[in-house]
């Protein structure tokens, strides 16, 4: 009978530890990876949130449990950490060990955090949109600055009510703290938008009903002080019809208003919203 040399065996022995030493090694570094990917993604939601975003947090993954640290001043705000970890896909045990003090207060940062950046850009990009939206507005010539919900205006307008307006819109979108309108009446100064905007007015009429309806959409939506996810629009011939619930006729008149500033729009029919 066959019996292999002692420094076969040895070598194969050798390459069969090695062998299962890199698997391992391998899946310890993809759980690794997971844990890492699983903490990223926790902490981003926290840093997005405006209820948490101030707090210093930490979270830690190990292997699906997540440990979670840090203070914060009510049990809403821990309950909440919590719930947003159990939401991360692969998160199967949460050890919220979050305090909770009453007196605490988050030490402001002279650096906007990520959460703030992030929040900053989405109410530049919402206040853009609504101003080249708007028939009333250059928009597409007004550069729009945002620091932690303020606003800034620059530019050129070609009325006193182009800037007027352009200021009460930014005013109104959701997030906006306060607005620094620095738009410059200037009717004579031609601009490369000019053309743009008398070619604009003069396809108004052949601007698709979709295309109204789905501005409208978002102009609402984008809007403070308007239930936008509670109004339903429609659109035929460019006469907008706004239906649903809404807090205040005051509310009612705010949604007649924003949907009225949009290009193509000929008429608003508001009998619908009800409150």
């Amino acid at each position: 009978m066959y019996a292999p040399p002692r420094k076969l065996i040895l070598a194969s022995g050798i390459a069969l530890a090695m062998s299962v030493m890199s698997g391992m090694v391998a899946a310890a570094t993809d759980q690794e990876i997971t844990d890492a990917r699983q903490e990223t993604q926790i902490w981003t939601t926290y840093a997005l949130s405006p209820y948490l975003r101030a707090h210093d947090l930490k979270v830690s993954v190990h292997n699906g449990k997540a440990t979670l640290t840090g203070v914060v001043e009510e049990e809403v705000n821990k309950e909440l950490a919590k719930e947003i970890a159990l939401g991360v896909g692969g998160i199967t045990e949460v050890d919220n060990q979050i305090e909770v003090k009453p007196d605490y207060t988050p030490k402001p940062s002279a650096e906007r955090g990520y959460g703030e950046r992030i929040e900053d850009a989405s109410i530049t990009a919402a206040v853009k949109s609504k101003l080249m939206w708007s028939r009333y507005t250059d928009g597409l010539a007004t550069t729009v600055e945002t620091q932690r919900g303020r606003v800034t205006l620059s530019g050129t307008a070609d009325s006193a009510a182009a800037r007027d307006t352009a200021g009460r819109l930014t005013m109104s979108t959701r997030g906006v703290v306060s607005v620094n309108n620095q738009l410059v009446v200037d009717s004579n100064k031609p601009t490369a938008v000019d053309s743009a905007k008398s070619s604009m007015s003069k396809a108004e009429g052949a601007i698709s009903d979709s295309w109204i309806t789905t501005k409208v959409k978002s102009t609402l939506l984008y809007s403070s002080n308007v239930s936008g996810s509670n109004i339903t629009v429609s659109t035929q011939g460019g006469n907008v019809t706004l239906s649903g619930k809404v807090r205040s006729g005051a509310e009612r008149d705010l949604a007649v208003e924003l949907a009225q500033n949009v290009r193509g729009v000929k008429s608003v029919d508001a009998k619908g919203l009800t409150f």
